[in-house]
């Protein structure tokens, strides 16, 4: 499984970024999905996560930091999970990781397989 995350750049506060992760293998949707970042100096930490789409899943969950701003979404036709963020924020200022769980909703320590990731500065 290889996970491709684009979309981050230097935005300014308030703004807004969307970042998408393109992933390989044909079992996409079968499979919960996140978002973690790592700021400078900082422990990688949780940022969100969609679980699988199947029996009217695809529920979300979201750092507490980053709720009611960013939104998870994937689009299973494309193999492809974004990750919307508004009101941005100096403290968003990391490099975002996206990851594929092991099985079909995200667990804490459940995370399978990690992408590069891709910067997001916000200026103030």
């Amino acid at each position: 499984v290889q996970l491709q995350a684009s979309g981050g750049g230097l935005v300014l506060a308030g703004g807004s970024l969307r970042l998408s992760c393109a992933a390989s293998g044909r079992t996409f949707s079968d499979y919960a999905m996140g978002w973690f970042r790592q700021a400078p100096g900082k422990e990688r930490e949780f940022v969100a996560s969609i679980s699988w789409s199947g029996g009217g899943g695809g529920s979300t969950d979201y750092a507490d930091s980053v709720k009611g701003r960013f939104t998870i979404s994937r689009d299973n036709a494309k193999n492809t999970v974004y990750l919307q963020m508004n009101s941005l924020k100096p403290e968003d200022t990391a490099v975002y990781y996206c990851t594929r769980y092991s099985g079909s909703f995200a667990t804490t320590r459940g995370m399978a397989y990690w992408g590069k990731g891709t910067l997001v500065t916000v200026s103030s």
